[in-house]
């Protein structure tokens, strides 16, 4: 009796457990129909359609820029007022923004755009009241070099029938503005030649050599225009010194003859010139500042607040210097030194230390000179070879003033300036360098002494 009973015991047990493991299926089997029936019940549209992945935030383009990035620049200015918080951004050939950026207090603005050709626009939505652009800027970035951008403001000015008059008097008190930057310039060539009896064709070297340095200064240090042409001016004084002492003093020193040091001189421009090119850009670069001048109409005739300075600083510095001959200790041995070398030596005048103060003096004015022609006749830009260019009207003023006479310079240059001005109404202003070349051909065939100079008899 005991087997059978063990045996019905074990059976029921394994009954039992059969049973349990059955309840648990069900139950499992019932949780999942719930699931099933809830997630179609509340999940509705989720299991037919997949979700639709939400796109990356784009990435600022001028917060992130490319790895080739190259800085494209600007100042907006509308006249004399400072434009802040103005938008310009760059729209690459299918018209898709690619680089934005703010003005700051200053008016300065700066992108980072990979080489290549952009349209740079001003967002007009973002100037204030009462201020509007002239148009879209079109430009070629190219890497190692400055990548400048010049928005103009203000209504787009139509053509009109100005009177002859009217004409007249603006191109005469423009004629009268070159003069008197070619005045400044030429001031220092005079004194040279009046004191030493070269004729430096380096000169305009020396008026190249001041603007390029100021742009150095205000482009690549970012020194305000202002002080960046005081140091322009330090480095033409420093400059000339060094042209004298390097080269000049020694050739004075070894009695070489003018033609021989005319020839130097020649050389010697060629040389600079060339340097500037390698070490500059063989593009006109614009200064960062005073950029997009209005008109100020007085009367029959308008100036631009820059013009207007450039003839104040001009007239200013010239009397400055006409004073400094008349006046002073150095100005007076200046002038005797030019009338006669040799009676200036005997009388107890350092003749040499006189050379190097004309010298210094020549480079500064040149460095000066150079600033405001390439403010006042080149909008704002400066040239490898604006110096050359402005030799032969420096040449032609002093020649026609008188050679080696200060004030015979500053009233040649200002006719110079006006012949050349006034020629630009009857022949393209292209061609208005011509005037100068005429004009010193004539001078040297009707009165070589020039207006003021007086004559020498040679042998």
């Amino acid at each position: 009796m005991a087997p059978n009973v063990r045996w019905t015991r074990r059976k029921i047990r394994i009954r039992s457990s059969s049973r349990g493991s059955l309840h648990l299926l069900k139950q499992s089997l019932l949780l999942t129909l719930l699931a099933a029936i809830a997630t179609v019940a509340f999940g509705g549209t989720a299991l037919a359609q997949e979700p639709t992945p939400t796109p990356p935030p784009a990435a600022s383009t001028s917060d992130t820029p490319p790895a080739d990035a190259v800085a494209v620049s600007g100042s907006l200015r509308n006249g004399g007022q400072t434009l802040e918080g103005v938008d310009v951004h760059a729209l690459d050939s299918s018209d898709a923004e690619v680089a934005r950026t703010t003005s700051d207090g200053t008016g300065k603005w700066t992108l980072q755009v990979s080489p290549g050709t952009y349209t740079f626009e001003v967002v007009g939505e973002t100037l204030p009241d009462g201020v509007s652009v002239q148009g879209e800027v079109q430009r070629e970035v190219q890497a190692g070099r400055a990548n400048n951008i010049i928005f103009s403001f203000g209504e787009a000015r139509t053509a009109t029938e100005v009177p002859f008059y009217e004409k007249f008097i603006r191109t005469t008190v423009d004629g009268f503005r070159f003069g008197l930057v070619i005045a400044l310039a030429a001031v220092g060539l005079s004194l040279i030649f009046g004191t030493t009896g070269l004729t430096n064709f380096a000169h305009g070297e020396l008026v190249t050599l001041g603007a390029v340095a100021a742009w150095v200064f205000n482009v690549s240090l970012g020194i305000q225009l202002i002080p960046a042409t005081i140091l322009a001016i330090v480095v033409g004084v420093a400059f000339g010194w060094l042209n004298n002492a390097i080269i000049w003093r020694p050739l004075r020193k070894r009695k070489t003859g003018l033609i021989a040091q005319l020839v130097v001189s020649i050389g010697l421009a060629i040389s600079l010139r060339y340097l500037i090119l390698i070490f500059f850009s063989d593009r006109a670069e614009p200064f960062d500042d005073y950029q997009a001048q209005t008109q100020n109409d007085w009367g029959p005739f308008s100036i631009t607040n820059v013009n207007l300075a450039c003839i104040i600083i001009s007239i200013v510095v010239l009397v400055g210097v006409a004073l400094m001959l008349q006046r002073t200790r150095i100005g007076k041995a200046m002038r005797a030194v030019s009338d006669n070398r040799d009676l200036a030596a005997s009388s107890g005048i350092n003749v040499e230390r006189v050379v190097t103060f004309v010298w210094c003096m020549g480079g500064g004015l040149a460095a000066l000179g150079g600033v405001l022609f390439g403010l006042s006749e080149l909008g704002g830009r400066v040239q490898w070879e604006m110096g050359f260019k402005l030799l032969l009207l420096m040449f032609a003023g002093i020649t026609l003033g008188g050679l080696g006479t200060a004030y015979g310079a500053l009233l040649g240059c200002v006719i110079v300036g006006l012949l050349v001005q006034w020629s630009t109404m009857i022949i393209n202003p292209d061609l208005k360098y011509i005037g100068g070349l005429l004009v010193l051909i004539l001078i040297l065939v009707v009165r070589p002494q020039g207006i003021l100079g007086s004559r020498q008899r040679i042998g």
